[in-house]
């Protein structure tokens, strides 16, 4: 967490990469989503972009860190959106994620941030509802949409 904080202290604009972490439940899509550690807000599991993993290895590592997920992550991108990242002392700091889509095989009982975050499990609709980021509701609606 130290080393996430440090990076991003030094940047005008943030990239971050998302796992999209999904698994049929009860006949329907649905997503996982988690509570962000300060201000509780239902999120993905994201982190900053880093060298030299592949950016959706990245956000598979982040949805084992912050959920206890193991998936298969597709290497290409379902989307993207912009965010404000609140960051210590205040400053505020543009980011766009990447979100990669994650096929959930099971939950472990136990993870690196277990006891600092919340997980539930949303159909697409209902998390496009519970989260703040408009980019991200939006892209949740999208992907909810039938395929034409």
């Amino acid at each position: 967490m130290a080393r996430k904080r440090r990076i991003a202290k030094h940047r005008l604009s943030g990239r971050q990469c998302a796992a999209l972490p999904l698994a049929e439940r009860g006949g329907e899509l649905q997503v996982l989503l988690v509570t962000s550690r300060e201000t509780r807000r239902w999120v993905l599991p994201k982190g900053w972009v880093e060298e030299p993993a592949p950016p959706h290895e990245q956000a598979a590592r982040e949805a084992y860190e912050e959920a206890g997920l193991v998936g298969e992550v597709a290497a290409e991108p379902v989307g993207r959106y912009v965010y404000d990242k609140r960051l210590p002392g205040g400053r505020i700091l543009p980011c766009e994620v990447e979100v990669f889509p994650l096929r959930v095989l099971r939950q472990l009982k136990s993870w690196p941030e277990k006891r600092q975050r919340r997980t539930a499990w949303f159909t697409l609709p209902q998390a496009a509802l519970v989260v703040e980021e408009g980019g991200l509701a939006m892209l949740l609606l999208r992907l909810a949409l039938p395929e034409r």
